[in-house]
């Protein structure tokens, strides 16, 4: 069943500030960008970026090739509505990370968003074949997931924990992992959630 509605509602009844994935600055997202020393003119792509203000941080730091994919086309449409004149720069796309065709390969893929909530083990083979196929040899896999102590519901629905290690066991020998950290993020409301971030080399 499409979980679209549910994110076009979620989107659409509060401020984006008040949501508890929300981040002022995605510093953990950004040092692992940085280490993979991304050209001005490689594509990125942030799985899942809805609203968030990674994108605004990429642009600010000279990424001309940036893509945005949401199932939301209202997160998208607030990130556009943030950016003003800014956001023709970016490539927006409306699509369900499990069942796309990207127009173009890419030298990084982000996720802070998209994987942790893919219960059903057909949705993430379908990532995973889509991720492999559209990741260039020597490009990276940025994925940050809730880790094996984080909240087990997020927005009302299931997620799946991961430590690195079992994400690394997920996506199997096409991807080799090279870094990893903890982050522990603070919602606007107070709350700590722990999220398991990695970086992952494509062979």
């Amino acid at each position: 069943m499409s979980t679209k509605p549910h994110w076009e509602k979620a989107w659409t009844d509060a401020d984006p500030q008040s949501k508890s994935w929300y981040q002022d600055s995605p510093a953990h997202s950004l040092a692992l960008i940085e280490a993979s020393a991304i050209a001005p003119g490689e594509a990125i792509i942030d799985v899942g970026g809805g609203a968030s203000t990674l994108i605004d941080a990429l642009l600010a730091q000279g990424y001309e090739n940036t893509s945005v994919l949401d199932l939301s086309h209202a997160a998208l449409e607030t990130a556009r509505v943030r950016l003003g004149e800014k956001a023709a720069k970016i490539k927006w796309l409306c699509a369900d990370a499990t069942d796309w065709t990207p127009a173009h390969p890419f030298r990084l893929w982000h996720d802070r968003a998209v994987f942790h909530f893919l219960t059903n083990e057909e949705d993430r083979a379908r990532y995973r074949a889509i991720a492999e196929a559209s990741i260039v040899p020597g490009g990276y896999l940025v994925m940050a997931t809730f880790a094996l102590d984080g909240p087990e519901k997020c927005s009302g629905l299931p997620v799946r924990r991961y430590s690195a290690q079992t994400l690394a066991t997920e996506f199997g020998e096409g991807f080799r992992l090279v870094e990893e950290t903890i982050e522990e993020h603070a919602t606007p409301g107070g709350a700590i959630q722990k999220f398991q971030y990695c970086r992952f080399l494509r062979g």
